[in-house]
C-alpha cells in the first residue's frame, strides 16, 4: 500500500467512500452526499492536503487536514478526516494516512491537531488513542443523524 497526493482520478473512488460513511457510518454527522465536483473542488483548494492510500491501483482510503477554526488564532491547530473502505480496515491504512496527516500539518506549522469523533464510533475513539490522540472534551447531542442525537468526542494530540 502507498499513501501518495490525491489526483483528479481519484475523484470518484474518494466520493464511493465518504458517501458511503455519509449513509451507513457514524464517523461523520455529514447526511449530505458529496459529488465529484466537491471533491475537485477540495483538491483544488487544498492540493498537498487531500491524500489517497492505493493498493494495486485501488484507491482505498483518503485523509485531509485544514485549519480547526476560522481565525488567524487558530492558524496553528488543525483538524483531519480519514475515511476508510470498509474492505481495507484493521489493516494499517489508517495508520499511514495518520502518519502523513501529522507530517502534512506538521509542514504547515501545525501545533495542535484535532480529531472530532462520534460518541458512538467506539473504533474511531480506539483508533486515535492508539494513535497518541488525548481525551479533552464530549460535547452531548450537538450532532444528529439517522432520527438521533449524537454526541461529539473532542481528542486532540500535540505535535
Amino acid at each position: 500500500m502507498k499513501i501518495r497526493e490525491a489526483r483528479g482520478g481519484d475523484a470518484g473512488a474518494i466520493a464511493r467512500i465518504w458517501n458511503r460513511e455519509i449513509r451507513e457510518g457514524v464517523s461523520t454527522f455529514n447526511s449530505v452526499e458529496k459529488d465529484e465536483a466537491a471533491i475537485a473542488a477540495l483538491m483544488a483548494a487544498r492540493p498537498t492536503a487531500l491524500l489517497v492510500a492505493e493498493a494495486e491501483g485501488a484507491v482505498l482510503g483518503f485523509a485531509t487536514w485544514d485549519q480547526f477554526r476560522a481565525g488567524v488564532g487558530y492558524r496553528r491547530t488543525f483538524e483531519h478526516t480519514i475515511h476508510l473502505d470498509q474492505t481495507i480496515r484493521g489493516r494499517g491504512a489508517g495508520r499511514a494516512l495518520m502518519g502523513a496527516v501529522e507530517a502534512g500539518a506538521r509542514r504547515e506549522g501545525a501545533h495542535v491537531l484535532v480529531a472530532g469523533i462520534a460518541g458512538e464510533n467506539a473504533a474511531g475513539v480506539a483508533f486515535h488513542a492508539r494513535m497518541g490522540f488525548a481525551h479533552v472534551g464530549r460535547m452531548p447531542q450537538v450532532g444528529r443523524k439517522f432520527g438521533r442525537w449524537m454526541d461529539l468526542i473532542l481528542m486532540q494530540k500535540m505535535l
